[in-house]
């Protein structure tokens, strides 16, 4: 394969975790969470990552392979997630994830139940069917009771639906809506922005520059990279099939009406 992109797809399996998952990047992932997920005054400064692969307390429970599972400078819980593609049950996939940092909180013996916060992250790469018309970028989800206020604000699940985050770079105001930006067009940029001149964005073009791998990443990210764009090829194809199952049932319908 030729790659022709001079920086990495953050939506392969190899160029997120280039980016976010080792500990020499990981400043960087410390920057997205502070900037795009936590609230100003719970901010971290440092985080260690997690085995993210969870097993269930029996051996027949079904185990859980997060993207990537961390702990920030308070005991705060993070789970990130790189979706994809649409898949059936994915937020019922993303409430189940949330329960294994839960259960790893508990000690033996007297326990008074405290639990650390827990945000489980979800970066995708397609809209919830139920939110198409509304065209909303980040989906912020807590425990509320019947009249909409937090009844429990330690357990947070947040999404980003990338195909809504429409901004160009002049229209770039806080780091939130660069990290968006970068994540959406990095693979199509020739150069950094002007407009991202922060430190961390430095790294990050660094980073994600392809010309400086070596060559089993290069062999790797190739490998990532084919995965990802078949797979894009298959929904592709499927929304088009679909497209046109539906305009001939118009056809067939119009046609009928007109007999």
């Amino acid at each position: 394969m030729i790659l022709k992109e001079k920086y990495i797809n953050p939506f392969t399996d190899f160029g997120f975790k280039k980016l976010f998952g080792s500990e020499p990047n990981k400043e960087l992932l410390i920057d997205f969470l502070n900037e795009v997920v936590l609230p100003e005054q719970r901010r971290i400064i440092d985080l260690n990552y997690k085995n993210n692969e969870r097993l269930g307390s029996f051996e027949l429970d079904r185990k859980a392979i997060f993207d990537l599972y961390c702990v920030g400078t308070n005991g705060q819980r993070f789970i990130v997630e790189m979706q994809k593609a649409k898949q059936n049950y994915f937020k019922d996939r993303s409430v189940y994830y949330s329960t294994f940092p839960i259960q790893e909180q508990a000690i033996r013996g007297d326990w008074d139940f405290k639990l650390s916060e827990i945000y489980t992250v979800g970066i995708l790469d397609f809209v919830f069917t139920e939110d198409k018309e509304e065209k909303k970028v980040r989906h912020e989800v807590k425990l509320k009771d019947q009249d909409r206020e937090v009844f429990y604000d330690k357990l947070t699940f947040i999404y980003l639906e990338m195909p809504n985050f429409f901004k160009s770079e002049n229209e770039l105001k806080s780091t939130y809506d660069k990290w968006l930006y970068v994540l959406k067009h990095l693979p199509n940029l020739e150069n950094r922005p002007k407009t991202l001149q922060e430190k961390v964005f430095a790294k990050l073009f660094e980073v994600a520059e392809i010309a400086k791998f070596s060559p089993a990443e290069k062999e790797e990210y190739e490998e990532s990279l084919k995965t990802y764009r078949d797979l894009k090829n298959v929904i592709d194809t499927s929304k088009m099939e679909g497209k046109l199952e539906e305009k001939i049932e118009v056809e067939e319908n119009n046609f009928k009406g007109k007999m």
